[in-house]
């Protein structure tokens, strides 16, 4: 037997040429790189509209746009209303949908935890306008004693200066938002804390830790990549949320003020004033649209980055 001649295929690499041949395998192969290739050019198509149709509002005079101050001047406000609302959303709803997420996988009996997550999965069914009529006719009012002592306590900050006397705030705004997105967050990570792996909380508890510390130790590490990606889906539901905001927000000038008239959020606009636009308005609106666009994929990209450090330790090494 000559020394030289190649070493003969292994079983596994024989099974993986035979799998290539197949044709289900050439047809799945090739349907998911052109649902890959279909998605990118979706993408590079909605921010080629987006960018020839925002020229015109871009390159105009600054007195011809809305305001007179600018296309920055303009959407500056916008973003900052889209941005806190958001961020303020994030900040409430997260700590409850983990907890909630830590109840039903880890402390309630099986038929409690299957009721209160289908319960909590139902909020996302509700249609966003039901969202906003209730926040604007039942919850808004019942926030105005809140915003109120807000004033009379905090309103030596200028975000607590002036408290509204209807409660159609971009305070209020922000709660509902956090209502809505609660059930994204709560999904995803009561399923990433369902899938960590069992002999590492067996591992734990035989170790002596309590049931919160078997939590800290082995459950929260494994799903914090999973709690931050619903986190990410979250606060990308409440970045581009529209009609919810648009129906409780009262919009007028801009103000840091949270707990007064004002402020508006670039879906909120958009909605607001797109039926009616023409000319350079519609180019100003489609330029803000394109201002949330790159906000929203800015924020998934960090997220990814995120979720990327993250994975290193998985857990399950």
């Amino acid at each position: 037997m000559n020394a030289n001649a190649p070493a003969p295929p292994t079983r596994r690499e024989r099974g993986r040429s035979t799998a290539v041949r197949r044709p289900g395998d050439l047809v799945f192969s090739g349907a998911s790189v052109g649902s890959a290739v279909v998605i990118l050019l979706i993408l590079a198509g909605v921010a080629l509209f987006l960018v020839l149709e925002a020229v015109p509002a871009l390159t105009a005079p600054s007195e011809d746009i809305s305001g007179s101050r600018g296309f920055l001047g303009y959407v500056a406000p916008l973003v900052f209303g889209t941005v806190v609302a958001s961020i303020i959303a994030m900040l409430l709803a997260t700590p409850i949908a983990v907890g909630i997420a830590l109840f039903v996988s880890h402390y309630a009996p099986r038929r409690l935890g299957k009721g209160i997550g289908f319960v909590i999965d139902l909020l996302a069914a509700v249609p966003s306008v039901v969202f906003g009529m209730w926040g604007m006719a039942v919850f808004a009012p019942r926030l105005v004693p809140l915003f109120e002592w807000l004033e009379l306590r905090l309103g030596f900050l200028p975000f607590f200066a002036d408290a509204s006397s209807t409660g159609r705030t971009l305070l209020t705004a922000s709660i509902v938002l956090a209502v809505m997105i609660l059930p994204i967050i709560t999904a995803v990570s009561r399923e990433v804390f369902l899938q960590t792996p069992r002999l590492h909380e067996e591992a734990a508890l035989a170790l002596g830790a309590t049931q919160w510390e078997m939590i800290r130790t082995a459950v929260l590490p494994f799903g914090m990549p999973g709690v931050i990606g619903g986190t990410m889906l979250g606060l990308g539901r409440a970045l581009g949320e529209t009609m919810a905001v648009a129906i409780i927000l009262a919009p007028g000038v801009f103000t840091l003020n949270l707990i007064g008239n004002g402020n508006s959020t670039i879906p909120a606009e958009i909605a607001l004033n797109f039926p009616e636009a023409a000319g350079l308005r519609l180019s100003e609106l489609i330029a803000a649209g394109l201002v949330l666009f790159v906000i929203t994929l800015a924020v998934n990209l960090f997220a990814r980055w995120i979720v990327d450090r993250r994975s290193e330790f998985s857990g399950a090494n």
